[in-house]
């Protein structure tokens, strides 16, 4: 990363100068030094973070628009500066991941959501569903885990990974999934009624998560349709009273 190496570098290349050429003790040589280090490294980090969000920007406005591969090629364009700046290619790589899964284009989204931020819980998400489409079962496993370190607190995410495991025909695993994820989102109804399902023996019920459900196109086309005509159906209703 050249942010952290160009920081370094200045900070070694002071605490010698101030140490040996202007002969100032090695401790407040050092302190000085860490000081330039620090802002150095965090004036950098603005310049390169100020420049990626507005190639976000640009990017989210094309894809608002409909110009699906514009904003994609705006996206790709912020990863150079991966090199500058820690976490940036992650990041970037799980919005081009989520863009392409979100069309349906899997085949495109899995190299980008498998480089993929950790932290980015909806991209990590899609890389367990695609692995588990793949029938890489334990390969799954393994993200939903590093994603629910990373986002604990996400209601969806402990369900999605309860759902998952499901459908490979593990319930067991399942309902301990919702146990632990009710101890980091307590009290959350809809985590309690798919665990009190799971224990009877029932299907999982995901319809209350809404839009952010549908995005892991585990639904099929047919019922995500009834969905959004039964949603367009209660604003119509809504719109008459009113």
């Amino acid at each position: 990363m050249y942010n952290l190496l160009i920081s370094a570098g200045t900070m070694v290349a002071a605490f010698l100068l101030l140490k040996f050429a202007a002969g100032l003790s090695w401790w407040i040589s050092l302190v000085i030094a860490l000081l330039l280090f620090m802002g150095l490294f965090y004036l950098i980090s603005r310049i390169v973070m100020k420049k990626v969000m507005a190639i976000m920007e640009t990017a989210t406005k094309d894809l608002q628009a409909q110009r699906v591969e514009k904003g994609i090629r705006e996206l790709q364009s912020a990863l150079p500066y991966g090199k500058w700046q820690i976490y940036v290619t992650g990041q970037v790589n799980a919005q081009i991941g989520m863009v392409y899964y979100m069309k349906r284009d899997f085949t495109a989204a899995f190299p980008y959501l498998e480089k993929a931020f950790f932290k980015n819980w909806v991209a990590m998400g899609m890389l367990a569903v695609s692995y588990m489409k793949r029938n890489k079962k334990e390969k799954m496993k393994e993200t939903f885990d590093k994603a629910v370190q990373g986002s604990p607190k996400e209601a969806l995410l402990w369900n999605l990974y309860a759902y998952c495991l499901g459908e490979i025909n593990e319930p067991n695993r399942a309902k301990e999934i919702l146990e632990k994820g009710l101890k980091k989102v307590p009290g959350d109804e809809k985590t309690q009624q798919n665990l009190e399902l799971l224990r009877e023996g029932k299907k999982m019920k995901m319809k209350g998560f809404g839009e952010m459900w549908l995005q892991f196109h585990l639904e099929s086309i047919g019922t995500i349709q009834k969905q959004q005509m039964a949603a367009m159906g209660g604003m119509k209703r809504r719109i008459v009273r009113r």
